[in-house]
């Protein structure tokens, strides 16, 4: 294997931490895979840090989401590494609209959208978050390491002309990187009826090498807002992930997200489960614990990877006592193979 961690097969998490979650995996986050045209600073070492030697075909692919949607996952999202630079991404999208899934969405950096924007919704894709650090161009070039937000941005309005039901940006904030930005932001997005959504940077890879005071927490986010939203404490909503959304202060149509993984966790209603573009099922963001389901997905043995499922999910750690992204382990974990 390259420089990207190879995974543990049923090892432990940490001793001492209890298994048997209290809840079933309904969400998925699938990798198609593991390349990327960009090398985020928060995501990346840089652009020769290694790749996965083998990734699922195809076929491979389809019968790992065929055994996902037999073990009750119900919501798919496609990610990466950056998910459009597969050849087949609108025809794999298809495949899974064509499941009946409750959920299907779409992770990106939007490099490539602009011509792909239509053609994914077409295919049956109903949601879409688009990564966007700054809206100052040298900063988005710095953050990233050499993407060019002008691409970006012709990739979020074609995006808006094609129709998708939801619209999210993801903002991870960094300290004197980007944290100015945050009204500027969520002003732009509202102008263009998208959700702008802040991350606070985790301890997850490449973000355990920043420097701590680079964190950002909620609590300045929202003091940085105060004039835009409501006081309120936001709130989830129901079956989305993480993220709590707080309404505008002046329009309850309007509302920003904020998702907390390093100073407020969240593992105590995590229903996610993830697979790695090599087919590793992962429970967990913040550890490398995982089942290689590569040679059962390879041979298409739907009712084995059903099993595998089940195996990987006997590994997600107790939410009580676990603290995600904020744990040691955390730090081993390569964000952009396990697909964020």
């Amino acid at each position: 294997m390259s420089a990207v961690t190879e995974p543990r097969r049923f090892l432990p998490l940490v001793a001492g931490v209890a298994r048997g979650p209290r809840i079933e995996p309904r969400t998925v986050r699938v990798s198609l895979t593991d390349r990327c045209d960009l090398a985020c600073v928060y995501c990346r070492p840089s652009r020769t840090d290694g790749y996965l030697e083998k990734r699922l075909d195809d076929d491979a692919w389809k019968a790992m989401v065929r055994a996902l949607l037999r073990a009750g996952v119900r919501r798919v999202r496609i990610t990466g590494g950056e998910p459009l630079l597969h050849p087949r991404v609108t025809e794999l999208v298809a495949f899974v609209a064509s499941l009946g899934v409750e959920d299907l969405a779409l992770t990106t950096n939007a490099t490539l959208l602009e011509k792909l924007a239509r053609p994914l919704r077409d295919a049956g894709l109903r949601r879409l978050t688009v990564s966007l650090d700054s809206l100052v161009p040298e900063r988005f070039w710095r953050i990233t390491r050499g993407g060019h937000l002008d691409r970006v941005l012709a990739g979020i309005e074609a995006a808006r002309a094609a129709g998708f039901d939801e619209l999210k940006t993801n903002t991870v904030v960094l300290r004197h990187e980007n944290d100015d930005e945050l009204a500027s932001i969520v002003e732009w997005a509202w102008a263009r009826g998208i959700v702008p959504r802040f991350i606070e940077v985790m301890r997850v890879g490449e973000g355990a090498n920043l420097p701590p005071e680079k964190l950002v927490g909620h609590d300045e986010m929202r003091w940085r807002l105060a004039r835009m939203l409501s006081d309120d404490a936001g709130r989830r909503d129901a079956d989305r992930g993480p993220a709590k959304y707080v309404a505008s202060r002046h329009d309850p149509k309007l509302r920003v997200g904020f998702i907390t993984g390093t100073t407020d966790t969240y593992c105590d209603t995590c229903d996610r489960l993830r697979v790695a573009s090599d087919g590793t099922l992962r429970p967990c963001l913040a550890t490398n614990d995982g089942v290689d389901a590569m040679e059962l997905a390879q041979r298409g043995d739907v009712e084995g990877l059903v099993g595998a499922i089940g195996e990987a999910w006997a590994l997600k750690p107790d939410g009580d006592t676990w603290k995600g992204c904020t744990e040691q382990t955390a730090a081993d974990v390569s964000m952009r193979a396990i697909g964020g």
